[in-house]
Protein backbone atom coordinates (compact mmCIF):
# COMPACT_ATOMS: atom_id res chain seq x y z
CA UNK A 1 0.00 0.00 0.00
CA UNK A 2 1.59 3.48 -0.73
CA UNK A 3 1.51 6.39 1.63
CA UNK A 4 1.02 9.63 0.29
CA UNK A 5 3.79 12.31 2.37
CA UNK A 6 2.27 16.20 2.36
CA UNK A 7 4.89 18.09 0.86
CA UNK A 8 5.43 21.85 2.74
CA UNK A 9 4.23 23.59 -0.41
CA UNK A 10 0.83 22.00 0.07
CA UNK A 11 0.39 22.74 2.87
CA UNK A 12 0.71 25.82 2.71
CA UNK A 13 4.24 26.98 3.25
CA UNK A 14 6.51 30.40 2.03
CA UNK A 15 6.54 29.28 -1.28
CA UNK A 16 2.81 28.75 -1.77
CA UNK A 17 2.26 31.88 -0.12
CA UNK A 18 4.63 33.99 -2.85
CA UNK A 19 2.37 31.77 -5.88
CA UNK A 20 -0.84 32.77 -4.35
CA UNK A 21 0.11 36.32 -4.18
CA UNK A 22 1.52 36.48 -7.68
CA UNK A 23 -2.04 34.80 -8.89
CA UNK A 24 -3.74 37.77 -6.82
CA UNK A 25 -1.81 40.61 -9.32
CA UNK A 26 -2.31 38.30 -12.81
CA UNK A 27 -6.32 38.37 -11.37
CA UNK A 28 -6.01 42.34 -10.09
CA UNK A 29 -5.07 42.98 -13.96
CA UNK A 30 -7.40 41.06 -15.72
CA UNK A 31 -10.28 42.68 -13.53
CA UNK A 32 -9.24 46.09 -14.80
CA UNK A 33 -8.50 44.87 -18.12
CA UNK A 34 -11.91 43.20 -18.34
CA UNK A 35 -14.00 46.21 -16.98
CA UNK A 36 -12.64 48.26 -19.45
CA UNK A 37 -13.19 46.25 -22.20
CA UNK A 38 -16.97 45.73 -21.06
CA UNK A 39 -17.33 49.32 -21.40
CA UNK A 40 -15.72 49.89 -24.87
CA UNK A 41 -17.68 47.19 -26.29
CA UNK A 42 -21.04 48.60 -24.98
CA UNK A 43 -20.09 51.71 -26.54
CA UNK A 44 -19.28 50.12 -29.42
CA UNK A 45 -22.37 47.86 -29.58
CA UNK A 46 -24.62 51.35 -29.15
CA UNK A 47 -22.31 52.98 -31.94
CA UNK A 48 -24.63 53.59 -35.11
CA UNK A 49 -21.64 53.49 -37.21
CA UNK A 50 -19.36 51.53 -35.65
CA UNK A 51 -15.39 51.71 -37.40
CA UNK A 52 -13.88 48.65 -36.97
CA UNK A 53 -15.29 45.24 -35.28
CA UNK A 54 -14.70 43.45 -32.15
CA UNK A 55 -10.74 42.74 -32.71
CA UNK A 56 -10.89 46.97 -33.21
CA UNK A 57 -12.68 47.20 -29.88
CA UNK A 58 -10.42 45.40 -27.75
CA UNK A 59 -7.48 46.84 -29.13
CA UNK A 60 -8.72 50.42 -28.14
CA UNK A 61 -9.56 48.45 -24.70
CA UNK A 62 -5.92 47.43 -24.11
CA UNK A 63 -4.60 50.96 -25.80
CA UNK A 64 -7.01 52.82 -23.05
CA UNK A 65 -5.59 50.26 -20.17
CA UNK A 66 -2.07 50.74 -20.81
CA UNK A 67 -2.70 54.45 -21.10
CA UNK A 68 -4.46 54.75 -17.75
CA UNK A 69 -1.09 53.20 -16.56
CA UNK A 70 0.80 56.22 -18.08
CA UNK A 71 2.26 54.73 -21.14
CA UNK A 72 2.04 57.04 -24.59
CA UNK A 73 0.63 55.43 -27.24
CA UNK A 74 0.80 56.36 -30.87
CA UNK A 75 -1.90 56.75 -33.03
CA UNK A 76 -0.95 55.30 -36.51
CA UNK A 77 -4.62 56.60 -38.12
CA UNK A 78 -3.90 59.79 -38.36
CA UNK A 79 -4.58 62.53 -41.39
CA UNK A 80 -1.81 63.35 -42.32
CA UNK A 81 -0.83 59.69 -42.51
CA UNK A 82 2.34 59.93 -39.83
CA UNK A 83 2.17 58.25 -36.12
CA UNK A 84 1.20 60.97 -33.40
CA UNK A 85 1.87 60.21 -30.06
CA UNK A 86 -0.55 60.19 -27.16
CA UNK A 87 0.73 60.75 -23.63
CA UNK A 88 -2.26 62.39 -21.74
CA UNK A 89 -3.44 60.06 -18.99
CA UNK A 90 -7.29 60.00 -17.61
CA UNK A 91 -6.38 60.23 -14.61
CA UNK A 92 -9.92 58.48 -13.47
CA UNK A 93 -9.17 55.61 -15.82
CA UNK A 94 -6.05 55.28 -13.10
CA UNK A 95 -8.14 54.65 -10.36
CA UNK A 96 -9.45 51.08 -10.86
CA UNK A 97 -5.75 49.47 -11.88
CA UNK A 98 -4.45 51.21 -9.14
CA UNK A 99 -6.84 50.71 -6.40
CA UNK A 100 -6.85 46.54 -8.02
CA UNK A 101 -3.06 46.44 -7.09
CA UNK A 102 -3.76 48.17 -3.61
CA UNK A 103 -6.15 45.78 -2.96
CA UNK A 104 -4.59 42.48 -4.16
CA UNK A 105 -1.27 43.52 -2.18
CA UNK A 106 -3.08 44.23 1.10
CA UNK A 107 -5.12 41.23 0.92
CA UNK A 108 -2.33 39.18 0.56
CA UNK A 109 -0.36 40.39 4.19
CA UNK A 110 -3.93 40.86 5.62
CA UNK A 111 -4.84 37.39 7.16
CA UNK A 112 -8.59 38.57 7.68
CA UNK A 113 -10.23 35.68 9.85
CA UNK A 114 -7.90 32.81 8.50
CA UNK A 115 -4.75 33.64 10.95
CA UNK A 116 -3.16 30.18 10.47
CA UNK A 117 -2.87 31.06 6.42
CA UNK A 118 0.79 31.63 5.82
CA UNK A 119 1.81 35.02 4.75
CA UNK A 120 5.34 36.25 2.66
CA UNK A 121 7.15 39.05 4.00
CA UNK A 122 6.37 42.62 3.05
CA UNK A 123 8.88 42.52 0.25
CA UNK A 124 8.27 39.67 -1.15
CA UNK A 125 4.49 40.50 -0.88
CA UNK A 126 4.82 43.66 -3.26
CA UNK A 127 7.46 42.00 -5.46
CA UNK A 128 4.87 38.91 -6.05
CA UNK A 129 1.84 40.90 -6.54
CA UNK A 130 3.73 43.48 -9.01
CA UNK A 131 5.06 40.21 -10.72
CA UNK A 132 2.06 38.54 -11.45
CA UNK A 133 0.44 41.91 -12.57
CA UNK A 134 3.35 42.89 -15.14
CA UNK A 135 3.08 39.44 -16.41
CA UNK A 136 -0.43 40.41 -17.81
CA UNK A 137 0.62 43.92 -18.57
CA UNK A 138 3.40 42.58 -20.79
CA UNK A 139 0.34 40.37 -23.12
CA UNK A 140 -1.42 43.57 -23.42
CA UNK A 141 2.00 45.68 -24.67
CA UNK A 142 2.67 42.46 -27.09
CA UNK A 143 -1.13 42.60 -28.06
CA UNK A 144 -1.64 46.72 -28.57
CA UNK A 145 1.49 46.04 -31.19
CA UNK A 146 -0.82 44.60 -33.75
CA UNK A 147 -3.51 47.18 -33.49
CA UNK A 148 -4.04 51.27 -33.90
CA UNK A 149 -2.92 52.38 -30.71
CA UNK A 150 0.53 50.78 -30.11
CA UNK A 151 2.83 51.22 -27.16
CA UNK A 152 5.42 53.03 -26.93
CA UNK A 153 8.07 50.44 -25.22
CA UNK A 154 9.98 52.88 -23.58
CA UNK A 155 7.58 54.28 -21.67
CA UNK A 156 5.90 51.28 -21.29
CA UNK A 157 9.08 49.91 -19.87
CA UNK A 158 9.22 52.88 -17.42
CA UNK A 159 5.73 53.74 -16.05
CA UNK A 160 4.53 50.31 -15.66
CA UNK A 161 6.60 49.02 -13.49
CA UNK A 162 6.59 52.61 -11.25
CA UNK A 163 2.99 52.66 -11.33
CA UNK A 164 2.34 48.67 -10.27
CA UNK A 165 5.06 48.88 -7.45
CA UNK A 166 3.89 52.02 -5.88
CA UNK A 167 0.40 50.78 -5.52
CA UNK A 168 1.28 47.31 -4.18
CA UNK A 169 3.55 48.93 -1.53
CA UNK A 170 0.98 51.29 -0.75
CA UNK A 171 -1.44 48.31 -0.44
CA UNK A 172 1.63 46.38 1.82
CA UNK A 173 1.86 49.90 3.98
CA UNK A 174 -2.01 49.83 4.77
CA UNK A 175 -1.96 46.28 5.74
CA UNK A 176 1.11 46.55 8.30
CA UNK A 177 -1.19 49.95 9.86
CA UNK A 178 0.05 52.88 7.56
CA UNK A 179 3.28 53.19 10.38
CA UNK A 180 4.95 56.32 9.54
CA UNK A 181 8.47 57.09 9.97
CA UNK A 182 10.36 56.91 13.28
CA UNK A 183 11.69 60.44 13.53
CA UNK A 184 9.00 62.75 14.58
CA UNK A 185 10.35 65.00 12.19
CA UNK A 186 9.60 63.00 9.55
CA UNK A 187 6.19 61.74 10.26
CA UNK A 188 5.15 65.51 11.07
CA UNK A 189 6.53 66.49 7.48
CA UNK A 190 4.28 63.69 5.60
CA UNK A 191 1.45 64.30 7.48
CA UNK A 192 1.58 67.99 6.21
CA UNK A 193 2.42 67.65 2.91
CA UNK A 194 -0.54 65.31 2.55
CA UNK A 195 -2.65 68.16 3.70
CA UNK A 196 -0.69 70.32 1.41
CA UNK A 197 -1.29 68.13 -1.28
CA UNK A 198 -5.32 67.21 -0.73
CA UNK A 199 -5.64 71.53 -0.17
CA UNK A 200 -3.72 72.15 -3.22
CA UNK A 201 -5.54 69.88 -5.46
CA UNK A 202 -9.04 70.65 -3.72
CA UNK A 203 -8.32 74.38 -4.79
CA UNK A 204 -7.54 73.42 -8.27
CA UNK A 205 -10.46 71.61 -9.13
CA UNK A 206 -12.46 75.03 -7.56
CA UNK A 207 -10.72 77.24 -10.07
CA UNK A 208 -11.24 74.64 -12.71
CA UNK A 209 -15.27 74.59 -11.82
CA UNK A 210 -15.13 78.53 -11.76
CA UNK A 211 -13.89 78.66 -15.22
CA UNK A 212 -16.05 76.32 -16.87
CA UNK A 213 -19.15 77.38 -15.51
CA UNK A 214 -17.71 81.10 -16.31
CA UNK A 215 -17.87 79.66 -19.90
CA UNK A 216 -20.69 77.71 -19.95
CA UNK A 217 -21.39 78.92 -23.50
CA UNK A 218 -18.06 77.49 -25.20
CA UNK A 219 -18.00 74.31 -23.47
CA UNK A 220 -21.76 73.61 -24.75
CA UNK A 221 -20.85 74.61 -28.01
CA UNK A 222 -17.85 72.50 -28.23
CA UNK A 223 -19.67 69.57 -26.84
CA UNK A 224 -22.88 69.72 -29.27
CA UNK A 225 -20.34 70.15 -32.03
CA UNK A 226 -18.23 66.38 -31.04
CA UNK A 227 -21.46 64.44 -30.22
CA UNK A 228 -24.43 63.57 -32.50
CA UNK A 229 -26.34 60.84 -31.38
CA UNK A 230 -26.71 59.41 -28.28
CA UNK A 231 -23.55 57.55 -28.66
CA UNK A 232 -21.53 60.28 -29.25
CA UNK A 233 -22.68 62.10 -26.50
CA UNK A 234 -22.13 58.99 -23.79
CA UNK A 235 -18.90 58.80 -24.79
CA UNK A 236 -17.92 62.82 -24.78
CA UNK A 237 -19.22 62.67 -21.21
CA UNK A 238 -17.35 59.61 -20.49
CA UNK A 239 -14.16 61.37 -21.41
CA UNK A 240 -15.04 64.47 -19.82
CA UNK A 241 -15.25 63.04 -16.52
CA UNK A 242 -12.25 60.76 -16.97
CA UNK A 243 -10.40 64.51 -17.73
CA UNK A 244 -11.65 66.03 -14.56
CA UNK A 245 -8.65 65.10 -11.79
CA UNK A 246 -6.14 66.23 -15.04
CA UNK A 247 -8.54 69.67 -14.71
CA UNK A 248 -7.89 70.03 -11.03
CA UNK A 249 -4.16 69.85 -11.37
CA UNK A 250 -3.93 72.18 -14.51
CA UNK A 251 -6.06 74.34 -12.21
CA UNK A 252 -3.09 73.87 -9.28
CA UNK A 253 -0.44 74.41 -11.80
CA UNK A 254 -1.81 77.81 -12.68
CA UNK A 255 -2.55 79.37 -9.55
CA UNK A 256 0.97 77.98 -8.38
CA UNK A 257 2.70 80.63 -11.05
CA UNK A 258 4.13 78.25 -13.80
CA UNK A 259 0.85 77.57 -15.57
CA UNK A 260 0.23 74.95 -18.31
CA UNK A 261 1.35 74.86 -22.43
CA UNK A 262 -1.13 74.88 -24.85
CA UNK A 263 1.32 73.50 -27.77
CA UNK A 264 5.22 74.57 -28.24
CA UNK A 265 4.55 78.14 -28.80
CA UNK A 266 1.74 79.25 -25.60
CA UNK A 267 1.96 79.20 -22.00
CA UNK A 268 -1.41 80.23 -19.73
CA UNK A 269 -0.15 81.72 -16.57
CA UNK A 270 -2.19 84.09 -13.44
CA UNK A 271 -0.23 87.04 -15.67
CA UNK A 272 -1.90 86.34 -19.18
CA UNK A 273 -2.19 84.00 -22.08
CA UNK A 274 0.93 84.89 -23.99
CA UNK A 275 1.38 82.91 -27.90
CA UNK A 276 -0.23 81.20 -30.11
CA UNK A 277 -2.56 78.59 -28.43
CA UNK A 278 -2.80 75.11 -30.68
CA UNK A 279 -6.06 73.69 -28.59
CA UNK A 280 -8.87 71.49 -30.07
CA UNK A 281 -12.22 71.73 -29.91
CA UNK A 282 -13.08 70.07 -26.27
CA UNK A 283 -15.55 70.97 -23.52
CA UNK A 284 -13.29 70.98 -21.02
CA UNK A 285 -10.44 73.26 -22.88
CA UNK A 286 -13.13 75.94 -22.95
CA UNK A 287 -12.57 76.96 -19.57
CA UNK A 288 -9.09 78.46 -20.14
CA UNK A 289 -8.56 81.78 -20.47
CA UNK A 290 -8.67 84.18 -23.32
CA UNK A 291 -5.32 85.74 -25.01
CA UNK A 292 -3.91 88.59 -23.61
CA UNK A 293 -2.78 90.00 -20.01
CA UNK A 294 -4.29 88.69 -16.83
CA UNK A 295 -6.66 90.65 -14.80
CA UNK A 296 -7.72 90.63 -11.07
CA UNK A 297 -9.69 87.40 -11.43
CA UNK A 298 -6.36 85.46 -12.89
CA UNK A 299 -4.32 86.99 -10.12
CA UNK A 300 -6.92 85.75 -7.58
CA UNK A 301 -6.01 81.68 -8.82
CA UNK A 302 -2.58 82.13 -6.27
CA UNK A 303 -5.29 81.85 -3.52
CA UNK A 304 -4.88 78.23 -3.82
CA UNK A 305 -1.18 77.70 -2.86
CA UNK A 306 -1.55 80.29 -0.78
CA UNK A 307 -4.44 78.29 1.04
CA UNK A 308 -2.26 75.46 0.56
CA UNK A 309 0.86 76.17 2.22
CA UNK A 310 -1.11 77.98 5.14
CA UNK A 311 -2.70 74.80 6.05
CA UNK A 312 0.53 72.92 5.58
CA UNK A 313 2.51 75.20 7.84
CA UNK A 314 -0.21 75.46 10.34
CA UNK A 315 0.21 71.49 10.42
CA UNK A 316 3.58 71.66 11.48
CA UNK A 317 3.66 74.42 13.72
CA UNK A 318 0.70 72.71 15.69
CA UNK A 319 2.48 69.29 15.85
CA UNK A 320 5.73 70.96 16.87
CA UNK A 321 4.58 73.39 19.56
CA UNK A 322 7.52 72.51 21.79
CA UNK A 323 9.79 71.61 19.46
CA UNK A 324 13.12 73.84 19.03
CA UNK A 325 12.96 76.58 16.49
CA UNK A 326 15.21 75.16 13.99
CA UNK A 327 13.65 71.32 14.02
CA UNK A 328 10.37 73.01 13.49
CA UNK A 329 11.99 75.23 10.27
CA UNK A 330 13.45 72.24 9.06
CA UNK A 331 10.06 69.91 9.25
CA UNK A 332 8.14 72.63 7.29
CA UNK A 333 10.78 72.62 4.59
CA UNK A 334 11.18 68.92 4.40
CA UNK A 335 6.83 69.27 3.89
CA UNK A 336 7.19 71.58 1.11
CA UNK A 337 10.16 69.61 -0.53
CA UNK A 338 7.32 66.00 -0.07
CA UNK A 339 4.43 68.37 -1.23
CA UNK A 340 7.00 69.18 -4.32
CA UNK A 341 7.61 65.73 -5.47
CA UNK A 342 4.20 64.62 -5.42
CA UNK A 343 3.16 67.72 -7.20
CA UNK A 344 5.73 67.00 -10.15
CA UNK A 345 4.20 62.73 -10.34
CA UNK A 346 0.77 64.48 -10.42
CA UNK A 347 2.06 66.88 -13.44
CA UNK A 348 3.46 64.50 -15.39
CA UNK A 349 0.65 62.78 -15.52
CA UNK A 350 -1.80 65.19 -16.44
CA UNK A 351 0.43 66.76 -19.20
CA UNK A 352 2.03 64.76 -22.18
CA UNK A 353 1.74 65.00 -26.01
CA UNK A 354 -1.16 65.28 -28.12
CA UNK A 355 0.07 64.90 -31.59
CA UNK A 356 2.83 66.04 -33.04
CA UNK A 357 4.45 69.23 -33.58
CA UNK A 358 2.62 72.12 -32.20
CA UNK A 359 0.32 69.65 -29.84
CA UNK A 360 4.00 67.36 -28.33
CA UNK A 361 3.90 69.52 -25.37
CA UNK A 362 0.56 69.75 -23.91
CA UNK A 363 -0.27 70.84 -20.23
CA UNK A 364 2.26 71.54 -17.14
CA UNK A 365 5.23 71.07 -16.99
CA UNK A 366 6.14 69.04 -14.40
CA UNK A 367 9.41 70.53 -13.06
CA UNK A 368 8.19 73.80 -13.22
CA UNK A 369 5.24 72.69 -11.30
CA UNK A 370 7.37 70.74 -8.68
CA UNK A 371 9.90 73.90 -7.59
CA UNK A 372 7.22 76.82 -7.52
CA UNK A 373 5.50 73.98 -4.86
CA UNK A 374 8.72 73.81 -2.99
CA UNK A 375 9.23 77.70 -3.05
CA UNK A 376 5.88 78.55 -1.81
CA UNK A 377 6.14 75.75 1.22
CA UNK A 378 9.67 77.50 1.82
CA UNK A 379 8.48 81.03 1.80
CA UNK A 380 5.40 80.59 3.38
CA UNK A 381 4.85 77.39 5.15
CA UNK A 382 8.30 77.51 7.09
CA UNK A 383 7.29 81.17 8.73
CA UNK A 384 3.97 79.94 9.27
CA UNK A 385 4.93 76.93 11.05
CA UNK A 386 7.51 79.15 13.26
CA UNK A 387 4.34 81.81 13.94
CA UNK A 388 1.93 79.12 14.90
CA UNK A 389 5.03 77.38 17.27
CA UNK A 390 5.45 80.73 18.84
CA UNK A 391 1.80 81.48 19.50
CA UNK A 392 1.20 78.14 21.43
CA UNK A 393 4.15 78.66 23.38
CA UNK A 394 2.84 81.83 24.59
CA UNK A 395 -0.43 80.42 24.99
CA UNK A 396 1.35 77.59 27.22
CA UNK A 397 2.75 80.01 28.92
CA UNK A 398 1.90 79.73 33.08
CA UNK A 399 0.35 83.12 33.94
CA UNK A 400 1.93 84.49 37.41
CA UNK A 401 -0.32 84.47 40.59
CA UNK A 402 -1.31 86.99 42.16
CA UNK A 403 0.09 86.96 45.83
CA UNK A 404 -2.49 86.26 48.73
CA UNK A 405 -3.40 89.52 50.77
CA UNK A 406 -3.08 88.80 55.00
CA UNK A 407 -6.02 89.44 56.81
CA UNK A 408 -5.99 92.26 59.47
CA UNK A 409 -6.55 91.67 62.43
CA UNK A 410 -9.46 92.90 64.47
CA UNK A 411 -9.85 91.28 67.79
CA UNK A 412 -7.55 90.35 70.51
CA UNK A 413 -6.10 86.84 69.82
CA UNK A 414 -5.22 84.18 72.34
CA UNK A 415 -1.59 82.87 72.57
CA UNK A 416 -1.64 79.25 71.03
CA UNK A 417 1.41 77.16 72.85
CA UNK A 418 3.70 74.96 71.11
CA UNK A 419 5.27 72.76 73.40
CA UNK A 420 8.92 71.71 73.13
CA UNK A 421 9.36 67.87 73.80
CA UNK A 422 11.07 68.28 77.05
CA UNK A 423 8.07 70.27 78.21
CA UNK A 424 6.17 67.38 79.62
CA UNK A 425 2.72 67.46 77.59
CA UNK A 426 2.82 65.94 74.34
CA UNK A 427 1.05 64.08 71.83
CA UNK A 428 -1.05 61.55 73.85
CA UNK A 429 -0.47 59.13 70.64
CA UNK A 430 2.74 59.66 69.95
CA UNK A 431 3.85 55.89 71.38
CA UNK A 432 7.58 56.55 70.58
CA UNK A 433 7.79 59.30 72.67
CA UNK A 434 5.66 58.06 75.79
CA UNK A 435 5.92 54.27 75.41
CA UNK A 436 5.93 54.10 79.21
CA UNK A 437 3.15 56.24 80.98
CA UNK A 438 0.42 57.77 80.08
CA UNK A 439 -0.46 61.89 80.10
CA UNK A 440 -1.28 63.13 83.65
CA UNK A 441 -4.44 65.59 82.66
CA UNK A 442 -3.28 67.53 85.67
CA UNK A 443 0.55 68.03 84.60
CA UNK A 444 -1.07 69.46 81.16
CA UNK A 445 -3.51 71.95 82.87
CA UNK A 446 -0.30 73.41 84.62
CA UNK A 447 1.95 73.79 81.56
CA UNK A 448 -0.32 75.53 79.54
CA UNK A 449 -1.52 77.66 82.70
CA UNK A 450 2.19 78.39 82.43
CA UNK A 451 2.78 79.11 79.42
CA UNK A 452 -0.53 80.96 78.20
CA UNK A 453 -0.75 84.75 78.02
CA UNK A 454 -3.33 87.58 76.90
CA UNK A 455 -2.01 90.17 74.61
CA UNK A 456 -3.36 93.07 74.59
CA UNK A 457 -4.26 95.17 71.26
CA UNK A 458 -0.95 96.81 71.72
CA UNK A 459 1.10 93.99 71.47
CA UNK A 460 2.01 93.65 75.19
CA UNK A 461 1.14 91.21 77.62
CA UNK A 462 -1.57 92.05 80.09
CA UNK A 463 -1.46 88.99 82.68
CA UNK A 464 1.60 86.55 83.12
CA UNK A 465 1.77 83.32 85.11
CA UNK A 466 4.95 82.29 86.69
CA UNK A 467 6.58 79.06 85.32
CA UNK A 468 8.99 76.81 86.62
CA UNK A 469 12.63 78.04 86.17
CA UNK A 470 13.86 74.86 85.01
CA UNK A 471 10.76 74.47 82.67
CA UNK A 472 11.70 75.03 78.92
CA UNK A 473 9.84 78.55 77.67
CA UNK A 474 6.97 77.93 75.04
CA UNK A 475 6.48 79.56 72.37
CA UNK A 476 3.69 81.77 71.43
CA UNK A 477 2.04 83.56 68.21
CA UNK A 478 -1.08 84.78 67.63
CA UNK A 479 -3.74 82.72 66.59
CA UNK A 480 -7.73 82.23 66.90
CA UNK A 481 -9.17 81.33 70.00
CA UNK A 482 -8.16 77.50 71.58
CA UNK A 483 -9.56 75.23 74.29
CA UNK A 484 -8.69 75.28 77.57
CA UNK A 485 -5.96 72.24 77.95
CA UNK A 486 -6.35 72.23 81.99
CA UNK A 487 -9.51 70.01 81.76
CA UNK A 488 -10.27 68.14 84.37
CA UNK A 489 -11.33 64.18 82.46
CA UNK A 490 -11.91 62.30 85.47
CA UNK A 491 -14.60 64.82 86.24
CA UNK A 492 -16.59 64.47 82.69
CA UNK A 493 -18.85 61.42 82.92
CA UNK A 494 -18.40 60.41 79.52
CA UNK A 495 -14.47 59.98 79.67
CA UNK A 496 -13.47 56.24 80.07
CA UNK A 497 -9.60 55.58 80.51
CA UNK A 498 -8.25 52.98 78.89
CA UNK A 499 -4.39 51.57 78.06
CA UNK A 500 -2.35 52.25 75.31
CA UNK A 501 -1.12 49.63 73.22
CA UNK A 502 2.49 48.59 73.51
CA UNK A 503 4.93 49.84 71.95
CA UNK A 504 6.25 48.45 68.64
CA UNK A 505 9.57 46.84 70.95
CA UNK A 506 7.82 45.71 74.02
CA UNK A 507 5.84 42.27 74.21
CA UNK A 508 2.52 41.66 74.93
CA UNK A 509 1.51 39.74 77.82
CA UNK A 510 0.37 36.06 77.15
CA UNK A 511 -3.48 36.03 77.13
CA UNK A 512 -5.34 34.13 79.86
CA UNK A 513 -6.71 31.38 78.82
CA UNK A 514 -7.89 29.71 82.26
CA UNK A 515 -9.93 32.90 82.61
Amino acid sequence: MTHLTEHPLVQGGRSAALATACVRGGVAAGLGLGALAVLVTAAWISSPHPDSGPGGALHLAAGLWLLAHGVDLIRTDTLSGLPAPLGVVPMLLAVLPVWLVHRAARDTLDPGGDSDRPRPSPSGAVAAVAGGYLLVAAVVVVYSESGPLPAELISAGFWLPAVVFGAAGTGVWTALGRPLPGQRQAAAAVRAAGLGIVTLCGGGAVLAAVSLAWHAGEAQAAFEGLAGEWSGQAAVVLLVLALLPNAAVWGAAYGLGPGFTLGTGALATPLGLAGDPAVPSFPLLAALPAEGRGTWTHWAAVAVPLAATLVQGWRVGRTARGWPARDVALTALAAAWACGAAVAVLAAAAGGPLGSGRLSAFGPVWWQAGAATVLWGACVGVPVALGVRAWGLRALRPKPLPLPVPAPVTAPATAQVTASPGAGFGDPFDLEAQPDAAPDPTTAATTAAAAGATASPGGQASQTTGTDPGTPAATTKAAAPVPALGLDLDDDPGYEPYDYLPAAWESSPPPDLKG
